[in-house]
Order: C-alpha cells, then structure tokens, then sequence
C-alpha cells in the first residue's frame, strides 16, 4: 500500500564539468539539483508513494527553477517553504581510469536551508500528516541549527507512530578536523531515535569508536552490526559492500541485518555511468521493501538492484520504476527491448 514518505534536507545545484575534463580545463557547467532527500523522495514517487521534501528554498529564480525541477521529479511541495536567497552548490568532476571522481562543495552553510531558523517548520503538523521520515548525515553536519531541527522532526514523528530513516553517510570534508569526535555525540542521538538504519562497519568503527578484532570487511560487519541494533534498538540496519575491479567495472553487495539474521544480495558486477546518488537508490529500495512488506531476501534483492541501475542513469536523481528494477533482478541485461 503506497505510504506517505517526507525527507528532510537541502537541495542542492549541481554544476558538472561536461564529459571527463577537469574544472580547470573547462568552460560550461551543465546544471542539476539535488540532495539526499531529494534523490530518495523522488526513487519513492516512482515507486508509487507520496514522496515529500521538508527544506527552504530561496524566494528567487534560482529557487523557482529548483520548485520546476522536483516537480518533473514528482516530488510533493506542500513543505517546502520559500525564504532567504541561496542554495548550496557543489561542482562534480567525472573520474576516468585511476583518477576518482571529484565533488567540491560551496556556499553551503549560507543556503536557504542551512540558515532558516530553528522554529521554521511546523514539525508536529508535518509528523501527523506522514508515514515515515528520512534523514542523512550530510544534513546532521550542516549547523547546531539544522541538527536541533533534525531531531524535533524525528521525535515528532515518533511521537505519531511514523517510522525514521536515517542514513550515517558522513563525509568527512563536512565535519573537518577531529570530525569523528564531534559528530559521535549526534550520531548517537539520531540512532536512538531510528527504525531503519543505513550503515555498515566503518561508520560503527569510525564514528561509535566501536572495537573488533575482526580484520576483513565481511567478518567486521557480522561481528559489530549486531552489537549496533541492540545498543540503539534499531529495526533494521542496511548497506552496501562495493569493491572496483581491474577493468573499472564496479562490484556491488548489499546486506540487510533485522530479526538478529543478516540477509546478503547477489554480488552485481556493472559499469558505471553516473555514481552519485546511488547509494540514495539502495536506501529507497530498502524503504520500499520495508513499507510494503516484501521479504527481507527480496527487499535487499530489490535495493542492490536499485544502486545498480543508479550508476546507469545521468544525474544524481534514481529514475527507474519497480518494474525496471524487478525485471533487472529477473532478466539478463544488456539485451535490446522490443
């Protein structure tokens, strides 16, 4: 049964170098906008939910064109407030061979959403009015502000017997020196207030100061994911193992830890086109899987096939359909449709 699903965070403008050149080598950027919740709402609206944003936009042509664009996305605006005059931008660079892809943010802590005050939104209202709330950590490094804004939602919603989502994505170029020390204190709280988390063992290692004597990816994650649930009584907790070949193809597993048993997915090999907001396809998945009640082998079937198709499509945005994913996970690929 679809659900009505809202996330919590800012949108941004994507400005890409075209093809593969570098910032310094080119002379137009093509232009986007995206974010976290952005990408998440809108894979959810394919899906057949409601998918909301709850952010700030600024009252100029910049956020009008922002408002045209999630609305091609099929995202629902009835919480997007319009105020202030910025929105966050970052450049991305297209990666080639041994050199990685390049994102770089700026004028983020000036944007619309990042500098709204913290009793902008009416979030008991907004938690009345939905099914399940998603955040990330990406928005938990923005400001005190935000942060308090943050966990006001997702106390509201859980006050209302909705479900939140939060998903760890740290990046240490948003918290700085001594990041780790500084968010663990947040992290934790977020956790305690989820039902669905998406992680894996280096956010447990890294940002929870967690120990194992576990040495391979694998074995780390079996021996402290566990610990993770029960500490913080999380439902679920989901994520991906991805590794990159010698041939540039991209390897993908996702995992699925509820019911204290881990559910694995296939290994999916594929080359990539477009890598960012592939996670955010993975998460939706999960969310879905979750909300409509499929098995926990199908959901994370379902997610991993989701990433999947991500790193095929141009864009930050997941655009496929249930359809074009189940029939990912049910056909070969590659083959023309006729």
């Amino acid at each position: 049964m679809p659900k009505k699903i809202a996330a919590f965070g800012e949108v941004m403008m994507r400005l890409q170098v075209p093809g593969y050149e570098l910032l310094s080598q080119a002379s137009t950027l093509n232009y986007s906008f995206s974010g976290t919740g952005v990408n998440v709402t809108a894979a959810l609206a394919r899906f057949g939910h409601t998918g909301y944003l709850v952010s700030t936009l600024p009252a100029n042509a910049v956020g009008d064109a922002a408002v045209s664009y999630l609305q091609k996305l099929g995202i629902t605006q009835n919480f997007i407030r319009r105020d202030g005059h910025y929105v966050g931008m970052y450049f991305l660079e297209n990666g080639f061979g041994a050199r990685p892809s390049r994102v770089t943010y700026t004028n983020r802590q000036e944007s619309s959403f990042n500098t709204a005050a913290e009793k902008a939104y009416d979030f008991t209202t907004i938690a009345k009015k939905i099914d399940v709330v998603h955040f990330c950590g990406i928005t938990l490094a923005m400001n005190d502000a935000v942060r308090q804004q943050m966990k006001t939602f997702a106390k509201a919603v859980k006050e209302n017997g909705g479900t939140v989502v939060f998903d760890c994505n740290y990046r240490p170029s948003l918290w700085g020196e001594d990041g780790y020390k500084k968010a663990k204190p947040h992290y934790e709280e977020m956790l305690h207030l989820a039902d669905i988390v998406m992680m894996n063992e280096k956010d447990a290692i890294y940002i929870l100061g967690m120990k194992t004597e576990k040495e391979g990816r694998h074995e780390q994650l079996v021996d402290l994911i566990p610990a993770v649930a029960e500490t913080y009584n999380i439902s679920v907790i989901a994520g991906t193992h991805r590794s990159i070949n010698g041939d540039n193809t991209h390897s993908l597993r996702g995992f699925m830890y509820k019911n204290q048993a881990f559910h694995f997915s296939k290994t999916l090999v594929f080359s990539v086109y477009d890598r960012i907001g592939a996670g955010d396809a993975y998460t939706s998945g999960i969310i879905h899987g979750e909300v409509e009640g499929f098995s926990i082998e199908k959901t994370v079937e379902f997610a991993a096939a989701a990433g999947m198709l991500a790193h095929t499509i141009a864009g930050d945005t997941p655009m496929s359909t249930e359809r074009d994913i189940i029939q990912a996970m049910t056909v070969s690929l590659g083959d023309i449709q006729r």
